[in-house]
C-alpha cells in the first residue's frame, strides 16, 4: 500500500490540485475547490486508509472486494475507502486516484477548467 507521503506526492503532481488539512488532520486534495481524495489521520502503526471518488460502475464493483468499503460520510456520492493493504495494488490505487481527479475535473464548469488551465 502506498504511504501517506506517496499519496500526497501523487496528488500534488496533478495539475491544479490543492491541499488542505482538515477534519482532525486529514490530508484533503481538491481541484477547483471540490474534493477528489482524502487520507485521514491515523494512529502510529495503523493502516493508512485512503478515500476517493469513483464512477458508479467502479463503486459497485470495488465495494464488493474485501478491504474496500463505501467511504464514511461520502458513500452517497460514490466514494470508497481502502481499509486494507491488500485491497488493491499500488498501481491500481494510483490510477483510481488519478481517475477520481478526472471525475471531479469533469464536474467543474468550463470557465473554471479554463481558469485552472485544464
Amino acid at each position: 500500500m502506498i504511504t501517506r507521503e506517496q499519496f500526497n506526492q501523487h496528488c500534488a503532481a496533478l495539475k491544479g490540485a490543492t491541499h488542505v488539512i482538515q477534519w482532525g488532520g486529514a490530508d484533503v486534495w481538491k481541484i477547483g475547490g471540490k474534493i477528489f481524495a482524502i487520507a485521514p489521520r491515523v494512529g502510529e502503526g495503523e493502516f493508512q486508509k485512503i478515500s476517493f471518488k469513483v464512477n458508479d460502475f467502479a463503486y459497485e464493483v470495488l465495494t464488493q472486494k474485501d478491504g474496500i468499503v463505501p467511504a464514511p460520510y461520502l458513500a452517497r456520492a460514490k466514494w470508497i475507502q481502502i481499509q486494507s493493504p491488500n485491497a488493491m495494488t499500488d498501481e491500481d490505487l494510483i490510477q483510481h486516484i488519478t481517475d477520481a481527479y478526472a471525475i471531479i475535473v469533469e464536474k467543474l464548469t468550463k470557465a473554471l477548467r479554463h481558469e485552472l488551465g485544464l
